[in-house]
């Protein structure tokens, strides 16, 4: 059974779609590890501060019904994809890692390449996952995380409840 691993991000009506976003995720794959929630500013455009979290589960559905079931739970949020990716959003789901599975087409990107590159997705999977290895470099996530070098990417702690 693979381990998966989602980030999950809002900067609108964040608090409420987070909830919404652990709750769902919860009912379908429990249980779950969540990281921290952070917060950070938005990347690629002017918008309002993100919320950040990672979610982890176990689960004996396909990587194709896993994603299925993130675009499902954005939907219900009201997520719009009109636009480009750098825009405001009620929720933003995305497939990090489905166990050791390396694939990269229209429909699925895992290891999704954004990992390595946001301290927003990084750090939070190498808090509930640091003994983890990439499936390509072989680099545990914390081992990453203590070599990013972006700065700039400055992220801070939120309390939050969750309401599971």
């Amino acid at each position: 059974m693979p381990r998966v691993y989602v980030s999950i991000g809002s900067n609108i009506d964040k608090e409420q779609n987070i909830r919404i976003a652990t709750k769902a995720l919860h009912d379908a794959y429990h249980p779950l590890t969540l990281s921290s929630v952070y917060e950070s500013v938005a990347v690629g455009f002017r918008g309002q501060n993100f919320y950040n979290l990672v979610a982890g589960f176990d689960t004996t559905a396909t990587v194709d019904e896993v994603t299925a079931c993130l675009v499902d739970i954005e939907d219900s949020c009201g997520r719009h994809r009109a636009g480009h990716g750098f825009e405001p959003r009620t929720l933003d789901l995305d497939l990090l890692l489905y166990g050791d599975l390396q694939r990269h087409d229209d429909h699925i990107d895992v290891p999704r390449h954004e990992i390595t590159r946001y301290a927003f997705v990084l750090r939070l999977l190498a808090e509930i996952a640091p003994q983890l290895k990439h499936p390509q470099t072989e680099m545990t996530w914390s081992e990453i995380w203590r070599n990013f070098a972006d700065e700039s990417q400055k992220l801070w702690p939120v309390k939050f409840d969750f309401e599971l």
